[in-house]
């Protein structure tokens, strides 16, 4: 029989069976051991905790948007302009009634040798108002924008006008030198046997443009990692589940790429800062309704009276721009119970009365003490808690001193294009991705796997890597009809 001598930390007298013996077994707990603090060896839990929940933030855009290919370097299209014809403006106190228009009614700056004209033309009848003050006047003279310079007025954004109730636009109450107005052309008139119009409108339209960004990423492991196989049973975000090895850090990867694509939509922004060493960048969706759409910095749910007001300012301003009845709110988690607690507090039984909660008003049943959604004026409002505004690993880390990003609210349905591809109007949702793609290569997701570890052998780099790829881009139609809601 052999003589076995005992190691530092393995008692000397061991056991015939497998018995736990306080004399048969590996001393972890020495000072000459690493790392190892308990008697026995480690009991492995196979399940992976998931402790955060699901935590892609993906399905903002999959909820409000659809995808579409393209096979160009960038995106263009077109975005009807106003029927009616509004300006503002500011009398001149050189010419009794002649007006300077300075802005149409999408603020745009009125400027003859640029490209934002005015259309009022001689003949035109005409509401002036100012701050106390409305009057009717008639066009009598117009700089010519649609044919040579006519003209009795040098300026291209000045017309002349004349009241119909006085004898001068000076002589009316309310409206003297200088006085800021707004002109709005409601019709035309002429006497009898006199010509008719020279010119004629041309309906305007707006164009904008966007490019693809190419978006990557990629997994890496080495040969000897992929034979050192550790099974953990695992339920992805990506929809995988059951046991898998090294391949789970591979699918987070992909789902956290996945999230980029999105994030990239919504965050991203064009390179306008003449950094010539950086990429183009693309327009996203914070990006596009900051230059195009509104702002607001109310909705608190402190004072429900005064947040009452100012979604009515906002419903005021929805009437500006299109009236897109049904609209959808993607909100932060303070700002989603701030409106539930405004909205709650208008219910006569809300505060000391009996209102216990769904299901025949019964207080046996569980009280709903949320929205999810509200109608106000001729509005419809769809209440959703935005997970990338409230996730720690996102915007829910971020702390904006100015005023944060707290939700955003977005039209649902579709909107009236033209395009410039097709040569014809389209309907499509506000929102929408275009990637790229043709009949060779697809590039709204593609993936791909080199190096000479798991079957797939293209090079002698002993590792397998397994490529991402995206290139895409946002197309946000009508952000006029788009609100940013800021703390």
């Amino acid at each position: 029989m052999a003589n076995i001598t005992a190691g530092p930390n393995l008692n000397s007298v061991p056991a015939t069976t497998k018995n736990a013996l306080s004399t048969n077994y590996i001393d972890f707990t020495s000072s000459t051991t690493k790392g190892w603090a308990q008697q026995y060896l480690p009991d492995l839990m196979e399940k992976e905790a998931e402790v955060f929940g699901n935590r892609s933030i993906s399905g903002f855009l999959s909820q409000v948007g659809a995808e579409e290919q393209m096979q160009s370097d960038q995106v263009i299209w077109s975005e009807q302009g106003r029927l009616h014809l509004s300006y503002g403006g500011a009398t001149h106190g050189s010419t009794d009634g002649l007006i300077n228009l300075t802005t149409d009614a999408d603020g745009n700056s009125i400027d003859g040798a640029g490209e934002v004209k005015h259309s009022v033309r001689v003949g035109d009848t005409v509401l002036v108002t100012a701050a106390g003050a409305t009057v009717r006047c008639y066009v009598v003279a117009t700089e010519d924008n649609f044919m040579s310079p006519a003209s009795a007025v040098v300026a291209a954004e000045h017309i002349s006008v004349l009241p119909y109730t006085a004898a001068t636009l000076n002589a009316v109450s309310g409206i003297s030198t200088a006085t800021t107005v707004n002109v709005l052309v409601y019709g035309s008139e002429y006497k009898k046997g006199q010509n008719g119009r020279v010119d004629s409108i041309e309906p305007s339209f707006k164009t904008f443009t966007n490019k693809p960004i190419i978006i990557k990423d990629k997994y890496h492991i080495n040969g000897s990692d992929t034979s050192a196989i550790g099974w953990i049973e695992v339920s992805g975000e990506d929809g995988t589940g059951g046991y898998m090895w090294y391949l789970k850090a591979e699918g987070d990867t992909r789902v956290r790429f996945a999230d980029y694509l999105e994030m990239s939509m919504i965050e991203a922004t064009k390179n306008d800062g003449g950094n010539a060493g950086l990429p183009d960048g693309t327009e996203g969706l914070l990006a596009a309704i900051e230059d195009r759409g509104n702002v607001t910095t109310g909705i608190t749910g402190v004072n429900p009276a005064t947040d009452l007001d100012e979604f009515d300012a906002i419903l005021a301003e929805f009437d500006k721009n299109g009236a897109i009845e049904e609209n959808m709110m993607f909100l932060d988690r303070g700002t989603s119970l701030a409106i539930d607690d405004m909205l709650a507090s208008m219910n006569s039984h809300g505060s000391g009365g009996s209102s216990y909660g769904v299901f025949s008003n019964s207080e046996d049943m569980a009280l709903n003490l949320g929205f999810m959604g509200f109608r106000r004026g001729s509005y419809d409002f769809y209440k959703s808690d935005w997970k990338y505004l409230n996730d720690r690993g996102t915007r829910g880390s971020q702390i904006d001193t100015a005023g944060g990003l707290r939700g955003a609210i977005v039209p649902a349905g579709v909107s009236t294009v033209y395009d410039q591809q097709l040569g014809k109007n389209l309907k499509r949702p506000f929102l929408h991705v275009r990637y790229r793609a043709s009949q060779t290569d697809d590039r709204k997701m593609k993936t791909w796997t080199t190096g000479a570890v798991g079957g797939n052998i293209t090079s002698d780099l002993d590792a397998m890597e397994i490529h991402y790829l995206s290139e895409r881009c946002l197309v946000v139609q009508g952000a006029n009809n788009f609100m940013l809601v800021k703390g």
